[in-house]
């Protein structure tokens, strides 16, 4: 599935994880469940979640570690996928 085909079905999801001032540790685990259970997720980041860092060093983070890629980030919110 190309880039801009996975831009069009992340415009209508809703967010489904979010992350706050612990940081993309504590989510891992859940970002990992919600791919395993559909390929595509909605992350938002919280600014206290940001602490001196970007939301598209925070995504490819929780990529990373989730066994995900980015799709795109927009403002606070990063798009994944499996």
């Amino acid at each position: 599935m190309d880039q801009q085909e996975l831009r069009k079905r992340a415009h209508d999801l809703d967010v489904t994880l979010w992350v706050g001032k612990g940081g993309v540790d504590p989510v891992v685990d859940e970002a990992a469940d919600q791919l395993a259970d559909r390929d595509l997720i909605k992350v938002k980041f919280l600014r206290a979640a940001q602490g001196g860092t970007t939301v598209e060093d925070l995504a490819a983070d929780l990529a990373e570690r989730a066994g995900a890629e980015v799709v795109e980030t927009r403002g606070n919110t990063g798009v994944l996928y499996r």
